[in-house]
């Protein structure tokens, strides 16, 4: 059994009613994975724009493994402390992180969280030193749009990440830096300028998908359509 699991922001725990790109990823690898998996973590749902809190069940499709470590204004300082312990207890073999939007925005800047991301991977390898971590960079959202020291701090990290990803990468627990989708576009992809809708949860999780194939040869070409 192969177990992935989702550590994310707003962006992967999604709202009450979305799918998220976590069910759309369940269902591409349900296709095309030839072997038996699920997805692990100590959370399992949605937030809820009414709580303004992590207490929401109401999945678009909710039959598939919804278990994740997301949470809405979350990033990889708030995740850091929590991995090795996750990893420990939920038996993860596979890391799919999309984080570091949050960081830049309010926490940390571009060098201290690469730093984290560091802290991170060596946490996650002391509770499992197979760990494989598939990791996407910081998408360009509205702020990035009219918010130019923030857009700096992205380009910024996302230059450190990719570095970060080469230099950490062991063949015993590969790092693989997911390139962003091609065609991602905040305008058509989000629903207010940072949130996938539909169309971008299928590009994120092709994204992820596409990636691990060609990496890993695990799963299939991403064919789901948007």
């Amino acid at each position: 059994m192969l177990r992935f699991m989702f550590v994310g922001d707003s962006m992967t725990i999604g709202s009450a009613g979305e799918h998220t790109w976590r069910h759309r990823l369940w269902q591409h690898l349900r296709d095309t994975y030839g072997g038996p998996f699920t997805f692990v973590g100590p959370r399992e749902a949605l937030h809820d724009p009414s709580t303004d809190a992590p207490t929401s069940q109401a999945y678009a499709e909710p039959d598939f493994p919804r278990a994740h470590l997301a949470g809405w204004g979350e990033g990889w300082h708030h995740m850091t402390p929590l991995i090795g312990e996750t990893v420990r207890s939920c038996r993860a073999d596979v890391l799919l992180v999309s984080l570091g939007l949050i960081d830049l925005g309010f926490y940390t800047n571009a060098e201290q969280t690469a730093d984290n991301v560091r802290s991170f991977v060596a946490d996650a390898r002391a509770a499992n030193p197979h760990i494989r971590v598939a990791v996407m960079p910081v998408l360009h959202n509205i702020r990035a749009d009219t918010d130019a020291p923030f857009a700096e701090q992205v380009t910024r990290f996302n230059e450190l990440l990719a570095k970060t990803t080469a230099d950490l990468d062991e063949a015993d627990s590969p790092l693989l830096l997911v390139p962003p989708p091609a065609s991602y576009d905040f305008h058509r992809d989000t629903y207010d300028g940072t949130h996938p809708n539909g169309r971008g949860e299928h590009g994120i999780a092709g994204a992820f998908a596409d990636a691990m194939h060609e990496a890993w040869e695990l799963g299939g070409p991403y064919s789901a359509a948007p």
